[in-house]
Order: structure tokens, then sequence, then C-alpha cells
């Protein structure tokens, strides 16, 4: 069968969907996406590798050419959920509307793939000095088990590697950590006519979120990176629930809190700060204080500037390597010897929202760029 046009591409990878979601209602299995792929990518040479992360879970791994070095072309075959009432077209179906191809996952990111693909088609007729893996993990949109399931198995993918996540075409070489923690204060209720029948948990909640922003205002006068539009790190309190009567001493509360670090801000040293406040107000209100985070913390992501693959993505591009405030897979693919980037051609504030598009302005020169990096790293010859 003759592979498909890179927009009916665009159309199939839209059309099936893969929701990871930490609510198991809407989680979906990524393994049609991965079967798509693996079934075109197969047929034009490439040797297919799917690993199973967990049961419906899975990444593809995609080579062409042998040997060390090499290129790694590489994204989330996942999406976010959606609300279909919100969307004036249908989010699995790829529609064309002022010079935009609309659709989930057209910018974020199942789109980036049908263009490695465009761009990749005209060149293997050429000999591979290095081999170009494509890369598709499974569940970036929630837990990150595709990317961390790689880089706990530890094998080398290649010299550089190349996540085409939003970013308007511009090199991204560093953005903040993620992390999402949630405490719990366990006290005792009773009366709320005599304060000794109980330890409110909502009183020792006050005292902890007061330590919280003490450590947020200390840490954003010792952090500080003037390449982020946000320069700090930021501390975020996104919910709390606790009580549930006036005339009751407070038994129970939660917070679950956002701390986004700055490159330089291990997540383990930051929470073993947080616990040594925690403690002692634990003692002072006799309440027990449970800490965790609600997944595994995204650790900050920096690489050189003076990296080859910084130079090279700069001078093709023209313009200089940014920061970015969002999280991507590159630490994963950085601890496995990677020189990692972040480039692609959709627009991070169409992301996540109804009426997720592509500019269709952005097609060609991103094909454009993706063959030059191929013809660079695969290519040429290794001086």
């Amino acid at each position: 069968m003759p592979l498909p046009s890179l927009k009916d591409q665009f159309a199939a990878l839209i059309a099936t969907p893969s929701v990871s979601c930490t609510q198991a209602n809407w989680d979906q299995s990524n393994g049609p996406v991965i079967e798509l792929l693996a079934a075109w990518l197969g047929d034009l040479g490439f040797t297919c590798e799917i690993q199973t992360v967990e049961p419906g879970k899975f990444n593809l791994l995609a080579s062409y050419g042998s040997g060390p070095g090499g290129l790694v072309l590489a994204g989330h075959s996942d999406t976010v959920p959606f609300d279909a009432a919100l969307w004036q077209t249908d989010p699995l179906k790829l529609t064309e509307i002022d010079g935009r191809w609309v659709g989930l996952g057209a910018c974020d990111m199942k789109g980036f793939f049908a263009l490695v693909i465009e761009a990749v088609r005209p060149l293997l007729e050429q000999r591979f000095q290095q081999p170009l893996l494509i890369l598709a993990t499974c569940d970036e949109e929630s837990s990150m088990s595709g990317a961390r399931a790689l880089a706990a198995a530890g094998r080398p993918l290649g010299r550089a590697a190349v996540i085409g996540e939003p970013t308007g075409l511009r090199p991204v070489r560093l953005h903040k950590g993620v992390m999402m923690e949630r405490l719990d204060i366990l006290g005792q209720s009773g009366h709320s006519s005599d304060p000794s029948l109980g330890h409110s948990a909502l009183e020792a909640m006050h005292d902890v979120m007061s330590a919280l922003r003490g450590l947020r205002s200390q840490w954003q006068v010792e952090y500080n990176n003037p390449q982020f539009g946000v320069p700090q790190p930021t501390l975020n309190f996104g919910c709390i629930h606790g009580g549930d009567n006036p005339n009751r001493i407070c038994g129970q509360c939660s917070l679950e809190f956002d701390l986004r670090p700055l490159p330089g801000m291990a997540p383990e040293h930051l929470r073993a700060a947080i616990r040594q406040k925690l403690q002692p107000l634990a003692e002072q209100h006799q309440v027990s204080i449970d800490f965790a985070p609600l997944f595994p913390a995204v650790p900050p992501f920096e690489q050189a500037a003076d990296a080859e693959l910084v130079r090279v993505a700069e001078r093709l591009t023209g313009h200089t390597a940014e920061a970015v405030a969002f999280g991507t897979e590159a630490p994963y693919l950085q601890q496995l010897g990677c020189e990692t980037l972040i480039l692609g051609p959709g627009d991070i504030a169409c992301a996540h929202q109804p009426g997720e598009y592509l500019d269709m302005a952005r097609l060609d020169p991103t094909v454009r760029l993706l063959r030059e990096l191929i013809q660079h790293y695969c290519l040429a010859p290794l001086k």
C-alpha cells in the first residue's frame, strides 16, 4: 500500500484517539497510534521496536541506519482530554479553516510525526552515515511514564535529540521543572465550644501555608534566571479541602500545590526543605502531616548554550535558543546522553485548548528544517 499523503497522515493520527489522563474514565491506550506509525515507518524501511511500558501503553523506537551517534526526532503520541462541546469542529477530525489544520493533537503534538515522515522520505535513497531514530512515547500528558521508562532502561539513543513540542519553530534549551505535591493533615475533631477537645487540622494548615510562603520567598531571592519570562521559581496553592461544619474542630485538611523550579534546583532538595519545616509544625499542633508528590517530578532542563545541537538549530532557524515555562521529556533524553533541544512547529498558546491548530504556513518550513537536521546528523560524514 502506498504511504498516505502528509495531510492524510495528519488526519489519520488525529482520528485515532489516544488521551492520557490521571482520571481513569478519560485514560486511553496509545496502542493504535503506535501501530499506525510503526506501519508507515516499517513500509519506509525503518526497523520498528514497540516497547510495552505498562498494559495498554507503548513506546515506539523506529530506526534507520545503524551505528553510534545519529539523530533522535522525538515526540509523544498522547493528547490531553477534550470537551467536544467547546470545539466548533469535531476534535477527532482534521478540519482546514483559514489556513490552519484544526484537530486534537495537530499542534501538541501528533502532527509532528507526519512532518518527520514527510521530511525523511526523499532522503532514504542516500546512505545514512549515522542512524536516524524516531521516538514516540506514551503518557507525556500525565505521568511521563514512557520517557521515564526509557531513562530507567539506560539505553543510549543518539548523539542529538530534537523534541517537536510546540515552540513556534524557535529552539528552546531551558525549561523549568514541574512538581505537583499534596499535603494531608490529620488532626482531631471535637466540639468547637472547647478547643481542648480537638486538634485543628485547619489551624495547622494555616501555619503550614505560612511556612511554604516563607520558603517561596527565600527561593525567589536565592534563584533567578532572567532568560525566563517569569525569572524566579513559582509555588502556587492550587486547591485546599478541609472540615465539614463551622461548629466542629476541623479534623482533616488537604492542600495541593504546584512548584516550578529553575534549572539548578533539585526537586529532592526542595522536598527535603519542605519536610524540615513540617516536622516542628506537626509537633506544635499535635497533628500528623503526610507529604507526598502527586506524581514524580519532571526535573528542570538546561542544554548548554555552546552545545553543537544548539548552535546548529540557531543557525538553521535564525533564532537564539530560548527558555520556556512548560515541562517536557527533554530531561529524560538528556539523561541518556543526548544533546537535547525542544523545537517544533506549533504554538503553545493553542495547545490544550478547544480548536487546537497548526498553521499551514509552518508545514514547509518544518519539513525543510527537519531535512537539514537529518542531513547534518545522519547523512554528512562524521568529523
